[in-house]
């Protein structure tokens, strides 16, 4: 038998408030099980798909946008194509925002090392100075 998990218990579970599950619930992203009583109640699938969200919420997608994909979902494996497809655009923007990241932090590595000189006592000339030596080398 699958375990229950009471919303308090399961917003603990993935990192999440009550609010925010019921917030997820309103918005049609998740749809929790009810005892006979009412009361909710989800399971470790339900974990797994909260997880998945978050990941797609991690990657940049916007909220409408996630309703989007699970709008398609819920439609079934006609719509797998258009769910591929927007995975794809995910991932090549994902993709693009870690290359901008990388290229930032390597100059605010080069700012750092710029700074360590100037801290012992070596003259690198001003930062613009110091990147255009990396410029030349192909660095």
């Amino acid at each position: 038998m699958e375990k229950k998990y009471k919303i308090s218990e399961f917003a603990h579970l993935v990192g999440l408030l009550p609010y925010t599950l019921r917030y997820y619930e309103n918005e049609k992203l998740i749809t929790p099980h009810r005892y006979d009583n009412g009361q909710r109640y989800y399971t470790n699938h339900d974990i797994r798909w909260v997880g998945f969200l978050l990941h797609l919420k991690g990657c940049g997608m916007s909220m409408n946008e996630i309703k989007e994909y699970v709008k398609l979902r819920s439609q079934g494996d006609s719509t797998i194509p258009q769910r591929k497809a927007w995975l794809q655009k995910v991932k090549a923007n994902s993709l693009s925002k870690i290359k901008e990241m990388q290229f930032h932090l390597k100059i605010l590595s080069h700012k750092i090392d710029w700074y360590d000189g100037k801290l012992n006592n070596c003259d690198y000339g001003s930062f613009a100075e110091y990147l255009d030596r990396f410029e030349k080398k192909g660095k």
